[in-house]
């Protein structure tokens, strides 16, 4: 067990990570002065990442697990072993500013009712956008897809300063996720079984269900490489992102509006199939085919984790939710920023 001396302990899950610590670890370790206390969690690195942290960094903590089962599970597995107020869930492709910390500690110690939040979040590589997750505040629309403030599914806009403020989002990018320990355990943490890819939806989603908030802090500010394990654009990825959608939404909708949404949209990932295939995708096609095979075959587990959620589920907290299609909006109406869609987040 890692007792931390600060209130809050930065989590670093690290696998075959040394370039990058490389890069951006000195600048954590240096501004963890301003109040928290890192750890590297190794997740089974084939390279010299346990090895390089403990030489080059001494005051950081380093945790070991011996079999690499994904994103998720690695921090299910070592948040089990830290004790602290605060989990900040740092992926080690993450480049933090001067004093990206104390604003999202600010905001978490005023206000009690946010379970979670996350900084403006830039691309590391072109540093003038947006990245692609989680951007400048993350949401879902009625149907269950997911946009940023900055992003919206291939548009992707420039940080002008347009998005300063702080506000209540439906969900926190897991790649810096603020999350107070209580609550993240109190709901289960990340669900293992969703290896990468949207876990940190699912457990906001559930703190949500349970009655809190999700923030924003727009001035706090991270930059992230992106891609780094799991490519952009990859059959991996799109396989995780169909599969993992649709397991969101047996686990946490609500039963009335879970039992047309769910074939609903397995229609619309039928006809994105469809469209892969009359243009020659063919993997593509295969991999939302493989995506739904698996959400069928492991059906019963999800309407277990279903029921085990339903304890926790007091006060819905709706915020966050764009009433529209966002698919409609973007596709068909052309509405490829967030200022176009004509719909305001709640302010923290």
């Amino acid at each position: 067990m890692i007792v931390c001396q600060h209130d809050t302990a930065v989590v670093i899950l690290s696998y075959n990570g040394t370039k990058w610590h490389e890069l951006f670890l000195p600048k954590i370790v240096e501004q963890a002065a301003t109040g928290y206390d890192v750890i590297v969690v190794d997740n089974a690195s084939t390279d010299d990442t346990y090895d390089y942290v403990a030489t080059n960094f001494p005051t950081v903590k380093l945790l070991r697990i011996g079999l690499n089962m994904g994103f998720a599970n690695g921090y299910y597995q070592a948040l089990k072993d830290i004790q602290a107020k605060y989990y900040i869930l740092l992926s080690a492709d993450f480049e933090v500013t001067e004093q990206w910390f104390p604003p999202l500690h600010q905001a978490m110690e005023l206000h009690p009712d946010m379970a979670a939040c996350q900084p403006k979040i830039r691309y590391w590589r072109e540093r003038e956008l947006f990245e692609y997750a989680g951007a400048g505040g993350a949401f879902m629309d009625k149907l269950g897809y997911l946009f940023c403030r900055g992003r919206i599914f291939f548009d992707i806009e420039k940080d002008k300063q347009q998005y300063e403020d702080n506000i209540e989002v439906f969900w926190a990018s897991g790649g810096c996720l603020v999350v107070r320990a209580d609550l993240y355990h109190m709901v289960g943490g990340l669900d293992p079984e969703f290896y990468a890819h949207m876990e940190e939806v699912d457990l906001c989603w559930r703190l949500k269900n349970a009655g809190y908030r999700i923030g924003y802090i727009g001035k706090s500010v991270v930059y992230h490489v992106g891609g780094s394990v799991i490519s952009y654009g990859s059959p991996q990825k799109l396989y995780y992102n169909f599969r993992n959608n649709l397991i969101l939404i047996i686990k946490n909708e609500q039963k009335r509006r879970l039992v047309w949404l769910f074939p609903f949209r397995l229609l619309l990932d039928g006809v994105a199939g469809m469209r892969l295939l009359f243009t020659g995708h063919f993997k593509e096609t295969y991999t939302i085919f493989k995506a739904h095979m698996h959400v069928y075959r492991t059906l019963p587990i999800w309407l277990r984790r279903r029921k085990d959620n339903h304890k926790f589920i007091t006060r819905r907290n709706l915020e966050g939710i764009y009433p529209r299609s966002i698919v409609w909006d973007y596709f068909v109406l052309g509405k490829k920023k967030f200022t176009q869609l004509k719909w305001q987040p709640k302010k923290l």
